[in-house]
């Protein structure tokens, strides 16, 4: 479970709430321009563009949740449980990538989502692990940038790819029917209802917001998907990274609230915005609400070793 959100109200932002059962090791990683990815079946570019973002590093690999390079692309991986699609043998002439490959191979070397997509048309994802002890994980993708969102699901049919005008990602059902569901609630609104019950009963609103009644409340993707997506679209223009932590918050799962088959907690383990103009990642804790910044300026980014930030 996760919930992601590009939103362009005022300056470009890009924000996630990462919903798991435990820590992944997860910490800020940044990547300098000549660190070398080490691709299982494709050649890293030559000439690479500085990433950042939340990971946990395996044997000195970051394996990203979500990240952003230098020139402003921001790509997140969400799962996609029974619906992702690896394919179990590589093809001639196009890339092909491990899941977890994907979000480092296009900040590498894509300035915008558009240079992105046109290199995901050329790739096909397949099914290798990281290691025999971190098996596959189903997954989907968002790619934004000040211009443009884009969604990519590895089906069994290939990897389809998706404009995304209305900046939400979360998990299933597959995009196109989370996009077609929000008709289910086109005549919610942020203004007071009038009468359309009965001309002849002289019903009025007792209470304020009842303009978004029937807004779903619940932790499922398809709600989360509904709730922000409403939100981001009403919300104030002009605003920054507190607001839209405001419509995460919204999104996010109270530890407690959702217990997984296996008799675990599901939670709203983090949750980060990242400002591309600004070269910053922020980012708080389910524990800790204050919200903390790792920025590129701090960073090394002519060099070739990783720099790793602890989470406080």
């Amino acid at each position: 479970m996760c919930t992601c959100i590009a939103m362009r109200k005022g300056n470009f932002l890009f924000g996630r709430n990462m919903d798991i059962e435990r820590s992944f090791g997860e910490m800020v990683v940044a990547v300098p321009r000549a660190f070398r990815m080490p691709y299982k079946l494709v050649r890293g570019s030559e000439r690479r563009y500085a990433m950042m973002g939340m990971a946990t590093v395996q044997e000195g690999v970051p394996l990203f949740a979500e990240a952003f390079n230098e020139r402003g692309l921001c790509i997140a991986s969400l799962r996609f449980e029974g619906n992702a699609h690896y394919f179990p043998m590589q093809r001639d002439g196009v890339y092909n990538l491990a899941p977890y490959e994907v979000i480092p191979f296009l900040l590498e070397r894509c300035e915008t989502v558009l240079q992105a997509v046109c290199l995901l048309r050329q790739t096909r994802i397949v099914a290798l692990p990281f290691s025999p002890s971190l098996p596959l994980a189903p997954l989907h993708f968002i790619l934004a940038d000040a211009q443009n969102t884009f969604v990519a699901e590895p089906r069994s049919d290939g990897l389809h790819l998706y404009e995304n005008r209305a900046g939400v990602l979360t998990n299933n059902p597959p995009f196109p029917y989370q996009m077609q569901r929000l008709s289910d609630y086109m005549h919610l609104s942020v203004r007071q209802p009038r009468n359309t019950f009965s001309a002849e009963l002289p019903l009025r609103p007792y209470a304020l917001g009842m303009g978004a009644m029937g807004l779903p409340g619940d932790a499922s993707s398809c709600s989360r998907f509904v709730r922000a997506a409403f939100l981001l679209h009403n919300s104030k223009k002009g605003e920054g990274a507190a607001h839209l932590f405001h419509i995460l918050s919204s999104a996010a799962v109270v530890r407690g609230s959702v217990i997984t088959a296996s008799g675990e907690e599901e939670y709203t383990r983090y949750s980060c915005v990242i400002d591309p103009k600004e070269g910053a990642y922020f980012y708080r804790t389910y524990d800790d609400l204050s919200v903390r910044c790792v920025r590129f300026s701090e960073t090394e980014p002519e060099g070739t070793q990783l720099k790793e930030y602890l989470l406080g």
